[in-house]
């Protein structure tokens, strides 16, 4: 429900001439307050795209998914209908080794990406009750005013209010 109504929203603002967007948005030159804020935050949400995490279990058990342990799990079963038990024994703890270690790789990987981006997370520069401060990006709200520089990575959906000071600098 709420990701719907953010959509209709986004459709809705993005038609609107600034001056118009700025007047449905209650923005003004000062920024939102700092009430105002929380109450979008708490009626909009959080400015992210919401991940979704797999089932370990799951994740788990599709190592044993594909040609290849589809193979190796025709020969375990062969091998047990003949009745050759050091194959079979082989075969399947190899088997289920390598979806362990496959699992527990990728399980590594996943929180080596969740730690860099909790190290990497953007923050925006806002103006908020007349005052320039710096919040986490997932606290932007519709309304916000955002400051970007050279170089900055825009935190958010926005719309160009003001631009200040552009200069192109030629290399010849």
């Amino acid at each position: 429900m709420q990701a719907t109504r953010k959509s209709e929203m986004n459709e809705d603002l993005k038609s609107l001439p600034l001056p118009e967007l700025q007047a449905k948005l209650g923005s003004s030159p000062d920024g939102l307050s700092q009430v105002e804020a929380q109450k979008r935050l708490a009626q909009y949400g959080p400015n992210e795209i919401a991940e979704k995490r797999a089932n370990p279990f799951l994740k788990f058990l599709s190592y044993f998914w594909g040609p290849i342990p589809w193979m190796i799990e025709a020969a375990v079963i062969l091998s047990a209908l003949v009745r050759h038990w050091p194959d079979f024994f082989i075969i399947l703890v190899l088997l289920l080794a390598n979806a362990a270690v496959g699992f527990w790789e990728e399980y590594q990987a996943g929180n080596a990406i969740a730690a860099l981006k909790a190290q990497l997370a953007i923050r925006a520069r806002i103006r908020r009750d007349g005052k320039w401060s710096s919040v986490a990006a997932r606290e932007l709200v519709p309304g916000d005013l955002i400051r970007l520089r050279l170089g900055d990575i825009v935190p958010a959906d926005a719309a160009c209010w003001r631009a200040t000071r552009w200069k192109w600098i030629s290399r010849r």
